[in-house]
């Protein structure tokens, strides 16, 4: 069982797809940028994945078609606070909360001069986007191994955002006004409790990580680590300032 996130494949649309990798990324587009909504087959955008499997439009193209559609202002923008649309377009497009106050605010400027359709592409036509995912590749959820220039803040407000296959974005209020207005770290804070009066904070997790040589020798190893809740953000912590990288975070089941 996964601590709300893993390090996620890449789904990708390669040259020469067949209908069943055309169907594979379109239902992997609408999961990554709906929040793992539940979509009613009237629901799908018809138009745009005729564009995609016609090669008019790149999965690029067919990520900008869904964010700019009635859906997901309907899901998203309609009904949530303009603090908490910016967490989701983050989550959603980039893979990633958001980073800072400045990051809020541009935001915010973007929309209230330009408007709806200029926010959404300011995300997909980023360097950001076009360096992680290309023109072929849905977007994931990223900062969930450690990146070149990642904080261990990075960690936890990916966490607070992205909350694992059985939840989904419905959420109005936003997660990290406070933290990020203040700059504060964000803690790692458990998810709803699945059934019954199951807790995360009494279960134990595996930090797989990998570590570079030293000296002459630049061979990575692989190292494992087994802490309880309480200990995981300090160990996150820890890992990152020797210089290590986390690959995933799992929960240890017996």
């Amino acid at each position: 069982m996964s601590l709300w996130v893993q390090t996620t494949d890449a789904v990708e649309l390669r040259p020469n797809f067949t209908e069943d990798d055309l169907q594979t990324v379109i239902r992997a587009v609408y999961k990554q940028v709906l929040g793992n909504a539940y979509l009613l087959e009237s629901d799908r955008l018809v138009n745009a994945e005729s564009l995609l499997r016609n090669g008019d439009i790149t999965v690029r193209g067919f990520v900008r078609l869904v964010g700019q559609s009635e859906l997901y202002q309907s899901q998203f923008f309609e009904n949530s606070s303009q603090y908490r649309f910016i967490e989701l377009n983050c989550k959603h497009f980039l893979g990633r909360a958001p980073q800072d106050q400045v990051e809020i605010s541009r935001h915010v400027l973007i929309y209230n001069e330009q408007g709806y359709e200029a926010d959404i592409n300011y995300y997909i036509d980023s360097v950001e986007y076009t360096a992680a995912f290309g023109e072929n590749t849905v977007p994931y959820p990223r900062n969930t191994s450690s990146q070149v220039g990642s904080k261990n803040v990075d960690f936890n407000r990916t966490f607070s955002l992205f909350r694992g296959d059985a939840t989904s974005d419905s959420g109005k209020s936003a997660r990290l006004i406070s933290d990020l207005a203040s700059n504060l770290p964000s803690k790692i804070t458990a998810p709803a409790k699945r059934s019954g009066n199951v807790s995360n904070t009494g279960k134990r997790f595996r930090i797989a990580t990998q570590k570079a040589g030293s000296g002459n020798n630049y061979r990575r190893s692989n190292f494992t680590y087994e802490v309880g809740y309480a200990q995981l953000s300090q160990k996150i912590q820890n890992i990152q300032r020797m210089g290590g990288k986390i690959l995933s975070i799992t929960e240890v089941t017996n």
